[in-house]
């Protein structure tokens, strides 16, 4: 006779484990702030997926792995060795999923702010936390937009406003040829900052061979509403905040209003209306001073 394998179908509650096309099988995904993770780790993962008959594993959009075609009558083994890597249970349903992020300052020499350690604090924080309809938050360090945060329902982009000096300008024209929307222009010999066509991306000061363009304080633009999936939506401009615990402030405001205001069975995008984004934003102009 046929042992009977026990399946712990309480694991399948939560987002992390996703049924396949074929019932019998099921996709594994990990959380992975920012989709950082170290050798050591990496190395662990496919020994971990070796050992539980993942043939591949795969990458995903959003910054972290799946192991599909996993049994799941080894789920609790799998999961719990998983979580000893510090690579645990992703998320996939309505609830915050992984945090993604580009590497920012860390590493980029176009990053304005540090993307990566705003990432891993916004996950510890929200990540996993219940909502009526999932949430995507998305970094990107500065506006090149690597991360198309502004079509996840949360987007945080780092801004940096340039600052020349007249009195010295020489009008040599370098920093129009790194203006990448056109927004600088040489006349009669004077440097003209067209601000409407500025997108803050900050790329015209470090080439300046004078030094005489610095710039604002790095700042974070926040967007709400954004959506990928066959209909993209590019999210509403909700506020310019200056500090890192700002945006934790702002993020925790917004959850909140999504959790007590949204409903199921329809995309946040398509609630921003019937939710009063323009009261929701007026009251974070108010808390937070701007």
């Amino acid at each position: 006779m046929a042992r009977r394998v026990t399946i712990n179908q309480d694991l399948f509650t939560k987002g992390g484990v996703i049924t396949e096309r074929d019932p019998n099988f099921c996709i594994v995904r990990l959380r992975m702030p920012a989709g950082m993770i170290t050798p050591a780790q990496i190395k662990e993962v496919g020994e971990i997926a070796s050992r539980y008959g993942v043939e591949k594993i795969h990458l995903t959009t959003r910054q972290t792995m799946e192991f599909p075609h996993v049994d799941p009558s080894k789920l609790d083994g799998l999961l719990a060795e998983l979580e000893a890597n510090g690579t645990s249970l992703g998320a996939e349903r309505e609830e915050v999923v992984n945090i993604t992020s580009c590497l920012g300052t860390r590493n980029c020499k176009f990053g304005i702010i540090d993307s990566v350690g705003l990432a891993e604090e916004i996950d510890k924080k929200f990540f996993g936390k219940e909502l009526p309809v999932k949430v995507r938050i998305a970094i990107s360090s500065c506006p090149n937009g690597c991360e198309s945060e502004r079509l996840n329902e949360i987007g945080i982009t780092g801004i940096q406003r340039p600052i020349r000096d007249p009195g010295l300008c020489t009008g040599c024209g370098t920093c129009t040829h790194y203006c990448r929307e056109k927004a600088i222009t040489v006349e009669d010999g004077v440097v003209v900052l067209q601000t409407s066509m500025c997108m803050e991306c900050g790329f015209c000061i470090m080439p300046c061979p004078f030094h005489l363009i610095s710039g604002t304080p790095p700042e974070y633009r926040i967007t709400v509403g954004g959506h990928r999936g066959r209909h993209p939506i590019l999210g509403r401009h909700l506020i310019d905040v200056k500090s890192q615990e700002d945006v934790i402030r702002v993020v925790d405001k917004i959850i909140y209003w999504i959790y007590r205001q949204a409903s199921t069975g329809l995309m946040l995008p398509e609630q921003l209306d019937e939710l009063e984004f323009d009261k929701f934003k007026q009251e974070i102009t108010a808390m937070i001073g701007n």
